[in-house]
């Protein structure tokens, strides 16, 4: 099918662990919040769910049967915590090039995060690429998280993009799983911990390291190609 040439062209990107160097201290203080809770989940367990929203990490990590009283209070604990660590947060390098590079080149980008509101300012802040963002979700945008695609419609939405002329850049299995529910495809970096076999199983069609990968390999990307189309 011929491409519309007129049609809009755009990249979601996932924030944490992706731009922002932040899945380990989330790993952290999901693990604190459930050790004040009186729960012992193993931290290697707790890594491999980050990405999720918090509402599914709970679910996924405790199961059917547990109290769900105490969601809403886990939820509120590691944020809590993990709002100690904002002075600490740091980009990965290239994440800000890479955001004004894609925003050269016509492409719309949008912040496809589920982040609360404060937490998702403090993170622009901290990419320093507010020049180049169209928009940005966060968890007020979505009913239900992450593998859930809500976040990702509520961005295509924002921003006026079909999930046709739209590529997603993230950094977790259930990124790449929430895209694909759109038939959004996406490009998976390494720099959140989950290795390349697991994104590429997931069905991300392209794998680099970092954003400064991305970056350098930007024109033979898929992200080149689309705004060269």
């Amino acid at each position: 099918m011929a491409r519309n040439s007129t049609a809009k062209r755009g990249v979601l990107f996932d924030v944490d662990g992706t731009l922002v160097d932040s899945n380990y201290l989330h790993a952290v203080a999901w693990w604190q919040a459930f050790r004040r809770m009186d729960l012992d989940v193993p931290m290697s367990a707790v890594h491999r769910a980050i990405g999720m929203g918090g509402d599914k990490l709970v679910e996924h990590l405790l199961g059917e049967d547990r109290d769900k009283d105490q969601d809403e209070k886990l939820d509120a604990t590691h944020g809590a915590i993990f709002s100690t660590w904002w002075p600490a947060l740091r980009s990965f390098d290239g994440a800000r090039d890479l955001l004004l590079a894609c925003a050269d080149k016509d492409l719309t980008v949008v912040l496809a995060s589920s982040a609360s509101g404060p937490e998702l300012e403090v993170l622009r802040t901290v990419i320093d690429a507010d020049s180049a963002i169209a928009a940005a979700t966060s968890s007020a945008d979505a009913e239900e998280s992450k593998p859930s695609p809500d976040i990702l419609q509520s961005a295509l939405d924002s921003s006026s993009l079909t999930a046709e002329e739209t590529i997603f850049v993230g950094d977790s299995v259930w990124d790449v799983k929430a895209a694909a529910e759109l038939k959004i495809p996406t490009i998976g970096l390494l720099c959140g911990g989950t290795s390349e076999a697991e994104l590429r199983d997931a069905g991300a069609t392209e794998v680099f390291e970092n954003p400064r990968d991305l970056l350098e390999n930007l024109e033979t990307s898929m992200l080149g190609k689309l705004a060269a189309a």
